[in-house]
């Protein structure tokens, strides 16, 4: 009988951050759905000099990406790996791991495009005045929910195009926040722009590291990412991605993970 993963410190905190995140998304969407112009005012009008709540969210979302592009000990080993100090090499082809590379950078390609895809419609449904700013600002706190559940429950882009084991080996792990302040970029003014932005930097040093030191990524030449050596055991709600002919990942070889 298979063990049953043990709740981690980070397991924890991850757990709370998960309820945290859903509790204020239904708050959010309720009071979007029946007190819209009460909430609101609520969110946007100062309550101590020229303070509102909004801005205060903002300088929470500042805060969480900062702790990304300055990664520790905090957050889950998913990020930490491209740093050169988690790096315990293996011994490894480089033509496999070239090969690991270009797959994963096609599949990378596919979340994008499809991601682009979504947040075009509602850029458009914007811009032609379907919908207003208050409905962009209520998709972010969607995503901000989903980013969440994609780490703690279910992903669909790692069952359905990654095929990446778990969160600690997955190639597109840092791209949450991008794709979380991805429709600010259709509202004009400093502070949606600046949380685009700022996404946008922790994408470009995510990628760059990536192309600089793409062995950090894989768990092929990195034993920090294999399960043995994971202290963060994330999947104890999502299990481990497994492809279908397996039973289990140790009968999942490099060249076959590589296919996936």
């Amino acid at each position: 009988m298979k063990s049953k993963v043990k709740a981690t410190p980070m397991f924890k905190r991850y757990y709370f951050r998960l309820l945290g995140r859903i509790a204020i998304f239904l708050f959010v969407f309720l009071m979007y759905l029946f007190k819209r112009e009460w909430f609101y005012n609520l969110i946007f009008d100062p309550f101590i000099w020229k303070i509102s709540i909004f801005h205060i969210l903002w300088a929470i979302f500042m805060f969480i990406m900062i702790i990304h592009i300055f990664p520790n000990r905090l957050i889950t080993m998913a990020q930490r790996k491209s740093k050169q100090i988690h790096f315990e090499e293996k011994q490894y082809d480089r033509l496999e791991l070239l090969e690991y590379v270009q797959d994963m950078n096609r599949k990378a390609w596919k979340v994008l495009l499809s991601w682009l895809i979504i947040d075009g419609v509602f850029g458009v449904l914007y811009l032609t005045g379907v919908i207003g700013e208050v409905d962009l600002w209520m998709l972010v706190v969607f995503y901000f929910a989903c980013d969440m559940i994609c780490i703690m429950v279910y992903c669909p882009f790692q069952t359905h195009i990654m095929h990446n084991k778990c969160c600690v080996n997955c190639r597109i792990f840092d791209w949450g926040h991008f794709m979380m302040f991805s429709p600010t970029i259709f509202m004009k003014g400093f502070f949606s722009w600046s949380l685009f932005f700022t996404a946008c930097v922790v994408l470009i040093k995510w990628e760059f590291t990536y192309s600089a030191h793409p062995e950090r990524f894989w768990s092929g030449s990195n034993a920090t990412l294999d399960c043995s050596k994971c202290k963060d055991k994330l999947c104890k709600i999502k299990k481990a991605y497994i492809p279908k002919r397996f039973n289990s990942w140790d009968d999942v070889t490099d060249d076959e993970e590589n296919e996936n």
